[in-house]
């Protein structure tokens, strides 16, 4: 996990708002407003705009995380005040999220401390969310007036079930990290999250990526439309160098 020469990391990529690291198979995408806990501003999700950008290009796992003990403590509230109702029908966060929860290859979610609102679904589009026992997350967004409208009433129900979810989004209640465990929103509580999402990535970046791209896709395709795909997707693999290189490697170690 060696950074590339010429790293994004120090250009346009790096923002004051998002610090971004790439590596060889993987880019850390840092949060970085610790003042404000990190609450998702028009500046984080340009930022994020960018990122996907490139990840659609050269494809690669993306880990995110938050500075100063939270993820996320949510939208940026003061912004939100102000805006109107053609900022709302532009979806100004669900577009960003939804463009992260597309990217071909996996998103890990590195939780700690607040997760709330547009943080909430800022993790929620990612495909794994691993966290500290310090997580507290949910979405109050009913308490301040508005919706959920960045992915929550899209992915938190398949995510925890859809009775978990209405309870969760029509209440406002927000969930502890032994919560989100029992619900399946986390896969693990760990003391550091960003070295526990470095270890996924470094199990991640042993497989075929076009595998794990086609894995995914599958994940996201409805069940219905599946089978189809599958079989389309599985041809193009099994033509593939890197399923004879594997392949044949396999019984060369089985054989020994």
């Amino acid at each position: 996990m060696t950074s590339q020469p010429g790293s994004e990391s120090a250009d346009a990529a790096r923002s004051d708002v998002l610090l971004v690291e790439h590596h060889d198979d993987r880019v850390v995408a840092t949060l970085n407003r610790p003042d404000q806990r990190n609450a998702i501003n028009k500046a984080t999700i340009d930022a994020l705009h960018l990122l996907c950008a490139q990840l659609e290009v050269v494809p690669k796992t993306l880990i995110l995380n938050g500075t100063g003990g939270n993820f996320a403590g949510g939208a940026d509230i003061a912004e939100l005040r102000d805006r109107r109702a053609k900022e709302a029908k532009e979806g100004i966060n669900l577009m960003a999220f939804r463009r992260i929860h597309a990217l071909p290859m996996p998103v890990i979610a590195a939780l700690d401390g607040y997760a709330l609102g547009g943080g909430a679904e800022l993790a929620y589009a990612a495909d794994i969310r691993i966290a500290s026992a310090g997580l507290v997350i949910g979405n109050p967004e009913p308490g301040l007036g508005i919706v959920a409208a960045a992915g929550a009433t899209l992915r938190l129900p398949a995510i925890v079930g859809e009775a978990r979810a209405t309870e969760m989004l029509l209440t406002g209640r927000l969930l502890n990290a032994d919560e989100a465990l029992a619900c399946g929103l986390i896969i693990a509580i760990v003391d550091d999250p960003l070295a526990q999402a470095h270890a996924i990535a470094d199990r991640i970046a042993k497989l075929e990526p076009r595998a794990v791209q086609h894995t995914k896709t599958l994940l996201h395709t409805p069940a219905a439309e599946q089978p189809e795909l599958i079989g389309e997707l599985q041809a193009e693999l099994f033509e593939s160098d890197a399923k004879m290189r594997r392949m044949t490697a396999f019984l060369e170690r089985k054989n020994r």
